[in-house]
């Protein structure tokens, strides 16, 4: 049974940081591809970051590009989201994700990923 665990959310101030964790069990961690997508109230879940199964390609999206970076430990079966000068506009649930793909390339596209954890809330105040 596939299980994704994310952990590392919370309240921070405008320019503060956070990490994410994610923490997957039941899989061959280091044959999937990850990433991180965040829904905010009211609004559709969309594309934060990614990472290839070695970790050699990673994407962002331009939101978060410059402030967000993906890495992954695969002897940990964990994939980290450090988050950097954070803005209320961050303010959401964020979700990690796992495909199983051979090629070491990331993807931001939802519809690819074929497990999800439940979610870590964050929260930037102003």
């Amino acid at each position: 049974q596939v299980q994704l665990v994310e952990s590392g959310g919370g309240l921070v101030q405008a320019g503060g940081s956070l990490r994410l964790s994610c923490a997957a069990s039941g899989l061959i961690f280091s044959r999937y591809r990850m990433g991180w997508f965040r829904q905010a109230p009211g609004k559709e879940r969309e594309f934060a970051a990614a990472i290839s199964w070695s970790g050699g390609h990673t994407l962002y999206a331009d939101s978060v590009e410059g402030r967000f970076t993906i890495a992954r430990d695969n002897t940990r079966n964990t994939v980290y989201l450090h988050l950097n000068s954070l803005k209320p506009e961050d303010t959401a649930v964020y979700y990690c994700a796992a495909d199983f793909f051979e090629s070491d390339i990331a993807t931001p596209l939802q519809h690819l990923y074929d497990y999800w954890g439940q979610g870590t809330q964050v929260t930037v105040s102003s």
